[in-house]
């Protein structure tokens, strides 16, 4: 049985200020993203389109305010819309925590659309271009995640069960550490590779849908579901059911799509 390390959640102090491990790994995210986005803008399709690395900085951008705005405001739709709506004011707390992924993911595909229109393209082919960029992002979210104890998982008596302390005495599932294999670097190794061949407009963004949606649906089985919501219709968690249309959309884009290649 293994003891989660009780990491101090800041990084750097320097006396009342405090840089926290959490907004470290957000920088590490938009870091990889332009690093790995120089790669991506080489493909002939962006080359033709004259892309370039101020492109880039303008798409992290559009895709911040995505993030934030969109996984908050998802937040306090799909979690606890009745807290929220009883105290609005709490929607602005961030600091307080509160954020979902398929709520930042649908702010993130607005600020694509955005992107699109003001480069004069079509949609999915900026989101093909962002799409390999994403799981590595995500992965030191969830190294994030695990570092401030967070997110743990249900309770288990395999070998690796973790205990976390700030919880309570039971061997869990460390669930932090499946999603960061699992939607962070497999899902990332396995998109590069497949985004690196020429591909149909829309099907390497199918694949992330597919691919994210199947990995957050398996490891939401070990992940312990939010206390005030528990499982809902089906023995299902609000994080399953918000990944159900993610796989059928991308099952779609994969083989119904009609563009052609490039």
């Amino acid at each position: 049985m293994l003891i989660h390390p009780e990491i101090d959640p800041a990084a750097i102090r320097f006396g009342s200020f405090a840089i926290h491990w959490y907004g470290v790994m957000y920088l590490l995210a938009f870091a990889q993203f332009l690093l790995l986005g120089r790669l991506r803008i080489r493909a002939p399709r962006y080359q033709a389109l004259a892309w370039t690395y101020k492109d880039l900085e303008d798409l992290l951008f559009a895709g911040v305010l995505g993030v934030v705005l969109g996984g908050r405001i998802g937040y306090t739709l799909f979690y606890m819309p009745g807290h929220y709506l009883a105290h609005p004011l709490d929607i602005l707390k961030i600091w307080e925590g509160g954020m979902s992924f398929h709520g930042g993911l649908l702010g993130v595909l607005l600020a694509l659309y955005w992107f699109a229109r003001k480069r004069k393209t079509t949609f999915f082919v900026v989101s093909d271009l962002v799409a390999p960029l994403v799981p590595f992002g995500l992965a030191f979210g969830r190294l994030g995640n695990f570092i401030n104890g967070e997110l743990w998982g249900r309770p288990t008596d395999l070998p690796w069960a973790m205990v976390f302390p700030m919880v309570d005495s039971i061997p869990r599932h460390p669930s932090q550490v499946y999603q960061f294999f699992g939607e962070g670097v497999l899902l990332g190794i396995a998109l590069w590779i497949y985004s690196g061949k020429s591909r149909r407009v829309g099907q390497v963004s199918g694949f992330f849908l597919l691919g994210y949606g199947i990995f957050r649906f398996m490891a939401e089985y070990a992940r312990e579901p939010d206390a005030f919501l528990g499982l809902l219709g089906l023995g299902l968690s609000m994080g399953q059911w918000l990944c159900v249309p993610m796989i059928i959309f991308g099952i779609y884009l994969l083989t119904i799509f009609k563009s052609k290649t490039a």
